[in-house]
């Protein structure tokens, strides 16, 4: 039997992501119009803000890849890895994504690419050094699971309008701060600008935040379905999660930019009242989902239980 039935889409993801992605659009024509407006010059408006969106649908695998010192890794070197994600692909009918390594030693892992044709799986050496073969299998058919849902390529244009308006924020900030003296009206239009910027940008991180969380569950339900072994996971999620802790707040804060993509966020301690604002929903919501799926599925696929 092809596991697609088993990788199925995820009802409710799709129309998480459907919601996120037309409300997003409706802020995003609200954020233009009312910039053009402010700035006056639509051409420069559109033309730069659909620069910036197809360089980000079209290079955010390669940007991701640089930032994280990520490289593509062949067969030979990886024979290991490889397997794993050849026999995933295999039984979730995916084309197989590109398989790239981090020289990291934080244990992590993440997904990118804007469809399943034109994705890249990364893990860290910190990852390979530290999970069993079962675990390291749970970790990658979490990521494939992002990348057959398509909700990496999702948030990699809802996470667009946010960077944007950040940016604004910060140029008409520094240009206020900086610039030296202005009029009175060149000062109402950058407060403007910024204030629709600082709204746009409120919005939208609120709006990503909730989508993100849903589809890490998504996804850790897909890949216990898909192997079978939600232990395994959850095994993996718990000594991830504990590695991470121990690595200080300092050393993660580069990567902490990546959060949204990541197996789980590199957040360094227990989250408090950040959590409502978290990439993730908390290990305890996580391993809880799959004791339940566990259960679901009973004892079967522990070694040495008939089927």
């Amino acid at each position: 039997m092809q596991m697609q039935s088993r990788f199925r889409s995820d009802r409710r993801l799709t129309v998480r992501m459907t919601v996120t992605l037309f409300l997003l659009g409706l802020l995003y024509v609200v954020f233009v119009g009312a910039l053009i407006v402010l700035l006056k010059s639509w051409v420069l408006v559109v033309v730069v803000v659909a620069a910036m969106l197809g360089a980000q649908y079209w290079f955010s695998d390669r940007v991701a890849l640089f930032a994280m010192r990520g490289r593509v890794v062949e067969r030979e070197e990886y024979p290991e890895l490889h397997g794993v994600v050849d026999r995933l692909c295999a039984i979730a009918d995916l084309p197989k994504p590109v398989v790239a390594v981090s020289h990291m030693d934080m244990p992590n892992a993440f997904a990118t690419g804007r469809s399943p044709e034109h994705a890249v799986v990364c893990v860290t050496d910190g990852l390979l050094r530290r999970l069993e073969k079962d675990e390291l299998e749970g970790v990658l058919a979490h990521e494939l699971s992002h990348v057959a849902h398509k909700d990496v390529a999702v948030i990699t244009v809802a996470s667009f309008l946010g960077v944007i308006a950040g940016l604004i924020v910060r140029f008409a900030f520094y240009s206020q701060v900086f610039g030296g003296r202005k009029d009175q009206n060149t000062a109402v239009i950058f407060a403007a600008v910024m204030g629709v910027s600082a709204a746009v940008y409120a919005l939208s991180f609120l709006l990503i935040r909730a989508l993100s969380r849903y589809r890490e569950l998504a996804a850790d339900r897909a890949a216990a379905q898909l192997t079978g072994r939600p232990s395994a996971l959850a095994s993996a999620l718990t000594k991830v999660s504990g590695e991470i802790a121990r690595i200080p707040t300092k050393d993660l804060r580069t990567a902490q930019a990546f959060n949204a993509f990541y197996f789980t966020p590199a957040t360094g301690k227990e989250p408090g009242i950040e959590r409502y604002f978290s990439t993730h929903p908390t290990l305890e919501q996580r391993l809880d989902q799959l004791g339940r799926i566990s259960a679901e599925l009973g004892e079967a696929a522990r070694p040495g239980k008939p089927e």
